[in-house]
């Protein structure tokens, strides 16, 4: 873990990448970072999410990052910076730093590697690991113990799979490539043809493909392309229990929260957000930068930069008046029982007048 820094180096790192930030009080060293509520001496912590201001008074931290305006205690060290978020993601990177993998180098003796696979610099490779026939393994890559590799497939440069990861024959990662652990990508696809009242399966002839600088979460699959490819953009960002239909087509830098399930054939533009146990049905596409709201479910196409929420989703104004809408039934059906009852009685009164 890397030492202790003084508040005024972290400034000097913010600033360097685009996030200016200033000292308020003294210019103390520190060592770890970690939450208003659990951070102790030589701690640094921030506010982001307003409602946790309330901490901000009991906090044992040495230093907090925070936003101008934000009160702190005079006793607190303070790095006025207008993004705290930003600043305390790059303050843990010189902190603490990413994750260190242990070193078993590329022995054949404690993985099965076929001899026809090509292995690259430096390649770290663990017991238990099986690379099957032709299959291509960048400079630098990382796998861990369970991991299975299958005839042909390609693995670009710094590339990490976590223990049982499975690549399926003839799927490609590009560089950069993170894949959590019991992930697969390239199984095959959701694939049958009804014949009578038996479901015939369809050969699922394509493959993924995964690009540069993409984070895939534990637990997710990615199927195979019946014919052609699945994709998966540069640079996006999986959460854990992720689930894309053969033949789908992901643009970069978008970001799936977990439990998402996306149909086969869907497309979907860049920097797209999906929050929480959204599904798309298949087929449909979704417009860059479209943001979907938790439980959300697809069933038609999305324009680019639409805001959507609910099952179906539409815009998220109107799924929101919805939701108070439906709140308030209960209270309604009571009021419209009471008028029934009270029309009853109206029409009891008028007939006993017209027969007096």
């Amino acid at each position: 873990m890397p030492g202790p820094l003084k508040l005024s180096e972290l400034c000097r790192i913010l600033n360097e990448v685009g996030l200016p930030a200033q000292i308020e009080g003294a210019d103390c060293a520190v060592r770890a970072v970690n939450t208003l509520e659990a951070a102790g001496d030589s701690d640094i912590t921030f506010l982001s999410n307003p409602k946790y201001t309330n901490f901000i008074a009991s906090t044992k931290a040495s230093a907090i990052i925070a936003k101008d305006g934000v009160e702190t205690p005079s006793s607190l060290s303070v790095i006025r910076c207008r993004d705290p978020y930003g600043a305390i993601t790059m303050v843990i990177v010189h902190l603490h730093g990413h994750r260190k993998h242990p070193k078993w180098g590329a022995s054949r003796a404690g993985a099965f590697i076929d001899p026809t696979a090509t292995i690259g610099e430096e390649a770290n490779i663990a017991p238990g690991v099986t690379v099957a026939a032709n299959v291509v393994i960048g400079k630098r890559c990382t796998l861990y113990p369970g991991c299975y590799i299958a005839r042909g497939a390609r693995l670009g440069d710094d590339c990490v799979l976590f223990p049982n990861v499975v690549i399926y024959e003839e799927c490609e990662l590009g560089n950069r490539v993170t894949i959590h652990a019991g992930s697969v990508i390239g199984e095959d696809g959701l694939g049958y043809a009804p014949q009578g009242e038996k479901w015939i399966k369809i050969p699922q002839v394509g493959r993924a493909v995964i690009g540069d600088d993409v984070e895939i979460g534990a637990n997710c699959t990615i199927d195979r392309a019946t014919l052609g490819t699945t994709e998966i953009g540069a640079g996006t960002k999986f959460g854990n229990v992720i689930v894309i239909g053969h033949g789908t087509k992901i643009g970069p830098d978008c970001m799936f929260v977990g439990l998402v399930g996306v149909a086969g054939s869907v497309t979907v533009g860049k920097h797209v957000t999906m929050a929480g146990q959204v599904g798309v049905a298949g087929h449909l596409e979704i417009g860059d930068g479209a943001s979907v709201g938790a439980q959300s479910g697809i069933v038609g196409n999305v324009p680019a930069k639409a805001t959507l929420l609910g099952s179906p989703a539409i815009p998220m104004d109107s799924a929101k008046r919805s939701m108070v809408l439906v709140q308030r039934l209960p209270e309604w059906a009571n009021r419209v029982r009471e008028l029934e009852r009270e029309l009853q009685e109206l029409r009891e009164q008028i007939g006993a007048n017209g027969k007096a």
